[in-house]
């Protein structure tokens, strides 16, 4: 029996992929804060710096990869494999070891490439090719090579909060752009 946060999630993800802006906000608020618990439970005191990176990061991963979702799965579980995939990208840029049990990727471990999964990364990256110059480098640096805010910063010789600014700009631009198409 699915849980109450489940069904309402499922329901919100459901009504977004219809094309219910309000709902599609409406579940990443939620799974901003599922998230967000989530992460700092797994490696707030290991990398508690990094939380908000790891929470931007799985919200533009699910941004991009809602379509892959099969409405008839449960959502919770689709929407922690990809936090704790990031948590841990995340804990490797920073040379953390993160101790996981071999229970959490049972579903992955043999799992083949795909066709569907070289089609998404064609498509990650056509979106991020509509970003102006700057929303561009700092999207493709931190969602597709894996960099933090810092990093970024460095590499590009911004500030931070310039970086988090243009990240979420970025972000908003490309659902804007792409958001309504089911």
């Amino acid at each position: 029996m699915a849980s109450a946060e489940e069904r309402v999630m499922a329901g919100l993800m459901r009504a977004a992929l219809a094309g219910d802006e309000s709902a599609y906000a409406d579940f990443l608020r939620r799974a901003a804060a599922l998230v967000r618990r989530s992460v700092a439970r797994r490696i707030g005191g290991t990398l508690p710096s990094g939380i908000e990176d790891v929470v931007q990061e799985t919200l533009l991963a699910v941004h991009l990869k809602r379509q892959t979702w099969r409405s008839d799965e449960p959502i919770l579980p689709w929407l922690s494999a990809i936090a704790r995939y990031k948590a841990i990208d995340a804990c490797r840029r920073k040379g953390v070891r993160l101790e996981m049990a071999i229970e959490d990727f049972a579903e992955v471990l043999a799992a083949p490439e795909t066709a569907s999964q070289t089609e998404e990364t064609e498509h990650i990256e056509m979106a991020v090719r509509t970003l102006n110059g700057g929303q561009q480098k700092v999207v493709r640096s931190i969602a597709l090579e894996g960099r933090s805010i810092k990093e970024t910063a460095a590499a590009l010789s911004m500030k931070e909060g310039a970086v988090r600014v243009a990240f979420h700009r970025g972000l908003s631009a490309i659902a804007q752009r792409f958001g309504r198409q089911t």
